[in-house]
């Protein structure tokens, strides 16, 4: 028996990059850095290494300038349109990945990525009889199936960047009817390639170019059949024309198609030898990117997973040095952490085939919404160009635009803000509104999910527990506390996320507890009452504010109850509230006065939480996770009422934040989730989405439910909503006795 082979990964980077940035929807750090193409990039590293598991890794890159390949032929890739700075600006970050996973990068002057990949496999190729060994080449095109052979095989995507392919000799002659791999340059010689600007024979297709491949072995023996006459009817007379009259650009395209396997590199085996890398760095560098989601994913990472949250734990000890963190809300962070982890990794399920359907009828929604929009405007542009879309609406259709802002360019402003001002003014505005809702859920959702899909069609978010100020929980790459719930197309997307067969998915909603909150720490004996009579709030709240019995509160009576409840929570005014609620300014304003009459407590708390504000420099959530607000004295007027409405809605929403995260710690250390019964998989602010076996539903709901319900004790009852469905659209209300 010979020795068994060790695996040699290429990485072909320079595609992969370029695959990974078209592949997937614009993602982007908190600090605007574009990261889709790293993300991608990282997602199809870690997948060829758990398949695989190469002993051995280096990655290939192009150098900008001229290649030996451009001196040959200046029009070589002229055609290519230079690629957007947000994919450029990606290629120092994915350098620097490589380096802290300790993989060696290789380019040299004049050369392409593929010339080193082909020098490197013909290097390892020719020893193989010392080290046996399979060279892998992990790449976004097929440009090198030329290198494979019975030790070289081309590992790539038909599709996105998790439907993958591995291409041995057999799969290429499939794909090619029947060309070997090393055929590959003759077949670029006679059809071109048209990625590439290589010209190849006028008039010879992918088509005619495989027959006479296959019919003459090569290029070269082809044009020696021809200039002997010996081809007989194997070649048409009009082809033989063609390809005598094109000779030289068939050598050409050949020599140009030719990947160089003498490339002057210094190439050692032992400098590519991958055995491990510090998870620490590695912790710290996805944490830079927000890629908390790809940590659980790395192949090997599992042994070590205590490292893994080391950045994290990092920010919850530098917040409770800076007295951000009481030690109560301390403790909380850091028994939430590796709860969070396992979430990320677990993942939720969704159906590939489903978004495949959904997206293909939401771009014909879109062509249809398109020409209803044309129609409208009389002429064809582009719907998504904010310029060409103000011309059309304030030049050719002359929509007014008083009270519209304008751009920093000076051209008036087309975003939802300034649009939902001209609604009803003229019918094109309902239907941009319908075209710009359809194509951000197909391109946020539809499309790119089932690229971020895993092997078993899970989706992995990452949650980022120390997101946001008031404590409250944030998802990202993909963001899934975002997936609309209203709307026939926001529940449409909901329908693609199910539940693994066997299981069903579950939600446990807290309701309305941010007014739950208010009313605790108001001490309104009003807002009270109502919550322990289990009243209909904003039906009571109408009622009280209309001045009206409870029976005879109309629709739309609670309908601005609804936003007004929820409006003074966050400070809104009487400007924000006629807008929400569709009234005119006097009239939201007398709402509120007489809102304020009937719960006074609720005035009240307001003013004593903006005045400690003003005198300590932060507010605090009931459990002490404290705001610091330096702005709420400032001398501006617009910086210290935002600094205000921040200071009253902290203590109530962190408040929630605090609960929701001790219930999922309180939920996890004492039901002993997950295991064979079921998962927590998402959090979205008051929402907890578990996956339960289906036939122990109810008694593993029961007790969750209880424990949310009891995690505080407050002067109003917690109430939570259960559902389940086998998928997140479809969940309905389920009742346990």
């Amino acid at each position: 028996m010979g020795k068994k082979k060790k695996v040699l990964l290429i990485i072909d980077a320079n595609s992969l990059i370029h695959r990974a940035y078209h592949a997937l929807p614009p993602l982007s750090t908190s600090k605007g850095e574009a990261v889709n193409a790293v993300y991608g990039f990282l997602s199809m590293l870690f997948k060829a290494m758990k398949e695989f598991k190469p002993a051995y890794i280096a990655a290939a890159f192009d150098v900008a300038g001229p290649t030996m390949r451009h001196k040959k032929f200046k029009a070589y890739k002229a055609q290519r349109v230079k690629a957007p700075d947000e994919l450029y600006n990606q290629f120092p970050f994915v350098k620097e990945a490589l380096a802290v996973f300790r993989i060696p990068a290789y380019e040299k002057e004049g050369f392409e990525a593929d010339d080193l990949i082909g020098t490197i496999a013909k290097k390892v190729s020719s020893n193989h009889e010392e080290e046996p060994m399979e060279t892998i080449i992990l790449s976004g095109d097929l440009d090198t199936l030329q290198l494979v052979d019975a030790h070289t095989k081309v590992y790539t995507m038909r599709k996105g960047i998790q439907d993958s392919v591995l291409y041995d000799e057999k799969a290429v002659q499939d794909k090619f009817g029947g060309l070997l791999p090393s055929q590959m340059k003759d077949y670029k010689g006679l059809c071109g390639d048209p990625s590439d600007n290589i010209p190849g024979v006028l008039g010879v297709g992918e088509k005619t170019a495989v027959l006479l491949v296959k019919e003459f072995g090569s290029v070269e023996q082809l044009y020696k059949a021809l200039e002997t006459g010996s081809t007989g009817d194997r070649v048409n007379p009009k082809l033989k024309e063609k390809l005598l009259q094109e000779k030289s650009k068939a050598f050409l395209s050949k020599e140009l198609g030719t990947i160089d396997q003498d490339a002057p590199i210094t190439w050692k085996l032992t400098d590519a030898a991958w055995e491990s890398f510090n998870k620490e760095e590695v912790a710290k560098l996805l944490a830079r990117f927000e890629f908390g989601s790809l940590l659980s994913r790395i192949p090997g990472a599992k042994q070590e997973s205590p490292r893994q949250n080391d950045t994290t734990k990092e920010k919850i000890e530098q917040l409770y040095r800076d007295q951000v963190l009481s030690k109560e809300v301390y403790e909380l962070e850091k028994r939430l952490t590796p709860i969070l982890r396992t979430m990320e990794e677990t993942g939720i399920k969704i159906d590939k085939p489903y978004f495949q359907k959904l997206s293909q009828e939401m771009e014909e929604e879109l062509l249809a919404l398109g020409t209803k929009i044309h129609e409208k405007a009389g002429k064809e542009f582009n719907i998504n160009s904010t310029q060409q879309l103000a011309e059309v609406l304030f030049r050719d259709l002359e929509l007014p635009v008083k009270g519209l802002k304008k751009t920093p360019k000076g051209v008036i402003s087309t975003a939802s803000l300034e649009l939902e001002k001209l609604r009803g003014v003229h019918p094109i505005v309902e239907e941009i509104f319908r075209h710009r809702e359809i194509q951000k859920l197909l391109t946020t959702y539809a499309r790119p999910l089932p690229q971020l899909a895993d092997e078993r069609d899970r989706v992995h978010t990452h949650f980022d527990q120390l997101g946001t100020a008031t404590g409250r929980i944030s998802s990202l790459h993909p963001n899934l506390q975002n997936i609309p719930n209203q709307g026939e197309w926001g529940k449409r997307i909901r329908a693609g996320f199910v539940a693994e067969q066997g299981f069903s998915l579950v939600s446990f909603d807290y309701s309305q507890m941010e007014l739950r909150i208010a009313a605790h720490l108001s001490g309104d004996e009003h807002l009270r009452a109502f919550f322990r009579e289990g009243a209909d709030i904003h039906r009571m709240t109408a009622a009280a504010v209309f001045l009206v019995a409870s029976q005879e509160v109309t629709p739309e009576m609670r309908f601005r109850a609804k936003a007004l409840n929820f409006g003074v929570l966050y400070g809104m005014g009487a400007q924000g509230f006629a807008k929400s609620a569709g009234i005119p300014v006097e009239d939201a304003r007398s709402f509120i006065e007489q809102y304020f009459v009937r719960f006074p407590k609720v005035l009240d708390f307001m003013e004593q939480t903006k005045g400690f504000a003003r005198s300590h420099g932060y507010v605090e959530t009931m459990f002490g996770r404290r705001r610091y607000l330096p702005e709420v004295n400032s001398s501006t007027p617009s910086l210290r009422a935002q600094a205000e409405r921040m200071a009253v809605n902290h203590p109530i929403q962190g408040s929630l934040a605090d609960m929701v995260k001790m219930a999922m710690v309180k939920i996890r250390e004492s039901l002993a989730l997950p295991d064979a019964r079921g998962s927590m998989l998402l959090q979205i602010h008051d929402e907890l989405l578990f996956e339960i076996a289906d036939g122990i539903v109810e008694e593993t709901s029961r007790p969750i439910k209880e424990l949310m319900e009891k995690i505080v004790e407050l002067q109003v009852p917690l109430f939570v909503d259960v559902k389940k469905g086998k998928n997140w659209a479809d969940v309905e209300k389920i009742l346990l006795t």
